[in-house]
């Protein structure tokens, strides 16, 4: 075990490029599906254009000039190799965030608010909003070390994240995130309370509160709608990750368009990617933007390890009250909204920040940069340090 943090350079292999685009042109095409749309998932037409895109367009050297313009990282947690990004501000005063992603995304996700966060005033706002941004991989993504044993949950990733924070030398931080990346962020306001002064979330798990189940309100109604939706029609890759993630390796490992498909129907469900009427995931996210997110799941070979947090942590995850300040913001595209009724009569007893987005859905760094920078700015006055 070492306690030392090494800069990492992303330099993929140009073998590995010529290995992706040969596999992608010698992929065996399923017939189309029966219906029209996404109903059956990513519909034939449009993968085979992303497809085609990916192998002749598509430029990883971008995707890896612009990853390697923030200072990269790795250091052993645990017997863990933790890639990170770690953008600290120029200003002495910022506060330390830690921000987590969570599934299908990646540290891709926070492209367009990494710069921002750090130094607000060359992006219109005021230095004295700035933070000290890390950015992990969880382990089993991206360039993170896969786990080799059970017992990498959730809980163990918060556990991981204050040993992080505290190896950078800060004392007093802050948490954000969303997907398993809100997981882990919940689970840091349970066990580094020495340390984590309040925590931001954009998709915290509740179940609705009995005391109100005679009476909904037509938002307590919607989320309960979105909820029986999800579970019916829009959870069995998350079935199928929790209980047999290495099963899905095998294909997803051996086939781009297979771990292209398995993401982008994610983007298409997930985002709020609807215009004059048309739903795409191109209206909530450029290709390019969305295939150098898969990258970071092809080049890295992390469909099974990243599949694996599911199996770790779904069903297990035993919860207890959260007393430190809490922020929420609620995105109109998020698989189930938020309902903050449901929350406090739950396990959060201190929200002292909840926002009503107007735009965005379950990726809401990716999907909506400024609202969200603005969003976490406007949180983060409310913690005090």
């Amino acid at each position: 075990m070492t306690d030392a943090i090494q800069p990492f350079t992303i330099a993929i292999e140009d073998a590995q490029l010529d290995d992706l685009r040969r596999r992608i042109g010698a992929t065996r095409w399923p017939e189309a599906q029966t219906c029209a749309g996404w109903e059956q998932g990513m519909p034939l037409d449009y993968t085979r254009e992303l497809a085609d895109y990916w192998q002749h367009k598509y430029d990883w050297r971008r995707c890896e000039v612009m990853l390697n313009s923030w200072p990269n990282f790795m250091t052993e947690l645990e017997g863990l190799d933790i890639h990170f990004i770690h953008r600290r501000s120029p200003h002495s005063h910022a506060l330390p965030l830690i921000i987590t992603h969570g599934w299908p995304g990646s540290v891709i996700e926070f492209h367009k608010i990494i710069d921002a966060l750090a130094e607000p005033e060359k992006y219109g706002g005021d230095a004295a909003d700035a933070f000290h941004v890390v950015a992990p991989s969880l382990p089993g993504y991206g360039f993170s070390a896969k786990p080799a044993e059970t017992g990498m949950s959730v809980q163990n990733i918060a556990r991981l994240w204050g040993q992080l924070m505290n190896r950078l030398g800060y004392d007093s931080w802050v948490a954000q995130g969303g997907d398993w990346g809100s997981m882990v962020t919940q689970c840091i306001a349970e066990s580094e309370t020495a340390h984590c002064k309040g925590i931001h979330i954009n998709m915290p798990i509740v179940a609705p509160s009995p005391e109100t189940m005679d009476q909904l309100t037509p938002m307590e109604q919607a989320a309960l709608e979105d909820m029986t939706f999800y579970n019916e029609w829009d959870s069995a890759y998350a079935r199928q990750q929790s209980t047999r993630p290495q099963t899905l390796g095998y294909g997803l490992a051996d086939s781009p368009v297979g771990q292209m498909a398995w993401i982008i129907e994610k983007f298409y469900a997930w985002t709020d990617c609807e215009k004059v009427g048309v739903k795409h995931p191109v209206n909530a996210l450029d290709k390019d933007e969305m295939l150098d997110n898969v990258m970071l799941y092809w080049l890295t070979e992390s469909a099974a390890s990243s599949a694996r947090l599911y199996w770790e942590s779904f069903g297990s995850v035993e919860r207890e009250p959260i007393s430190i300040p809490t922020g929420v913001s609620v995105y109109p595209r998020e698989i189930v909204p938020p309902v903050r009724a449901w929350m406090e009569a739950g396990d959060f007893k201190n929200i002292q920040y909840f926002a009503e987005m107007t735009k965005g859905g379950h990726f809401a760094a990716f999907e909506q940069p400024a609202a969200y920078i603005d969003d976490i700015r406007a949180w983060a006055r409310t913690v005090a340090l």
